[in-house]
């Protein structure tokens, strides 16, 4: 690397921490301290100082149908890790999924009394970061290859476990190696929507402390859960169920054919606005929730939207009828009011049921704290599970709870699907 090719690098270092800064990603003293002094660059040599630098993933590997198996994340979201962690000096980390980078920022807060681990399943992926590591003079990281699944017993129990990968679970072992006053940070997915949970144990499950919104490339190995997918028109429209799947999904079968019904809730949001509860209070509210995938590079949209409006990705299932949520333009310029397209012969009813609820969340937990969620054995009876919205997983029960005791949604178990 040249001298101008380094300072070049920490010039755009700096001005992306200065960025992550100004916009609340990083928000402690030690997390900029680490960002500013561990060179990106170098745990990115595919791509060009530019583009390490820039607020995105950089690719690591794909699979052989193309899809992303590894990446580096977004600064933006491993600040969002590293803050919700609240890593000190002295403790022992272990993270999982290895990419290089994060680890260095890890080792950088645990300092040299501390100890970090990163653990990945594949042998390309630990072979790099052992490399990478190395070359930028982090080589008392330890780099295990293996399925985290089962957790690095050797070196255990750890301060703090951070998850780097998307998972669907939480399995026993993470549980077991996490130290008593630890915490875990994991991008979990519940009922297809993930978010970044900062777990610790009390009274005998893990209790949120705080949430944030991610995304990251799926956990593999004995950890990884697929989703079930319905085609409702080629690979164009596709409805994606995470937990559980409706008992007749060919009552959907030409369902695009009909023409749409919209709802509208009166609900209106700023284009920029974030609303990161919504699709979690839909999750909690709606019988048949899913996740709606259009690809319109087959000519089209795919699904109805207003003019000047779009769809998002957030849907709900009813018999022989589906619906979506949409957003139109308001009559305030900058502004989207939201609402539902519905399908099928019984669309616009369920295109109702959402707007409904997109209204009941606007007035009850638009600006409220969100939901809590709690991460239970799996073998926790029924009447030991808080009030709210039961996910049955193969290791875990997960409950979300929200904060108003008379507007919970009722307690319903959604029973995972068969591997």
């Amino acid at each position: 690397m040249t001298e101008a090719t380094g300072q070049r690098a920490a010039e755009l270092r700096d001005r992306l921490v200065s960025e992550l800064v100004n916009a609340g990603h990083i928000t402690s003293a030690a997390v900029e301290a680490a960002f500013r002094t561990v060179p990106r660059h170098l745990f990115a040599p595919e791509v060009s100082v530019e583009a390490a630098y820039a607020d995105d993933i950089v690719e690591i590997k794909r699979d052989e149908r193309g899809a992303l198996i590894s990446t580096m994340s977004a600064p933006s979201i491993q600040a969002l890790q590293l803050e919700q962690a609240e890593i000190t000096p002295g403790m022992n980390v272990l993270e999982v999924g290895s990419g290089g980078y994060n680890a260095a920022l890890i080792a950088e807060l645990v300092g040299t009394t501390g100890q970090v681990t990163t653990v990945d399943i594949d042998p390309e992926v630990t072979d790099r970061a052992s490399r990478l590591l190395e070359a930028a003079g982090y080589s008392r990281v330890r780099v295990v290859q293996a399925d985290a699944e089962n957790g690095v017993p050797e070196g255990a129990p750890y301060d703090r476990i951070l998850v780097t990968v998307g998972a669907w679970d939480i399995p026993p072992a993470w549980r077991r190696q996490l130290a008593p006053s630890g915490r875990l940070v994991v991008p979990l997915r519940m009922k297809g929507v993930t978010r970044s949970l900062a777990l610790e144990v009390e009274d005998g499950r893990l209790v949120s402390r705080s949430v944030g919104i991610c995304g990251f490339v799926r956990i593999q190995g004995e950890g990884r859960h697929d989703e079930r997918m319905w085609l409702l028109r080629g690979k164009q429209v596709t409805l994606r169920f995470d937990d559980a799947v409706p008992s007749e999904p060919e009552l959907l079968d030409g369902v695009l054919a009909r023409e749409p019904v919209a709802a509208w809730s009166g609900v209106t949001v700023a284009r920029a606005e974030p609303f990161g509860t919504l699709p979690f209070w839909l999750m909690t509210t709606l019988p048949g929730f899913c996740l709606l995938s259009v690809d319109p590079s087959d000519g089209g949209p795919g699904v109805a939207v207003e003019p000047g409006g779009r769809w998002f990705p957030f849907a709900a299932v009813e018999g022989d009828s589906f619906a979506y949520l949409s957003v139109r333009p308001s009559g305030n310029e900058g502004r989207v009011e939201f609402g539902a397209h519905g399908y099928g012969p019984h669309g616009g009813q369920v295109a109702k049921a959402i707007a409904e609820q997109v209204r009941q969340w606007d007035r009850d937990h638009r600006h409220g704290p969100g939901p809590r969620y709690e991460v239970w054995p799996a073998d926790t009876p029924d009447d030991a599970l808080p009030d709210g919205t039961v996910i049955d997983k193969r290791h875990t029960r997960v409950t979300i709870s929200w904060p108003h005791a008379g507007i919970l949604a009722p307690n319903r178990a959604v029973q995972p699907v068969d591997e």
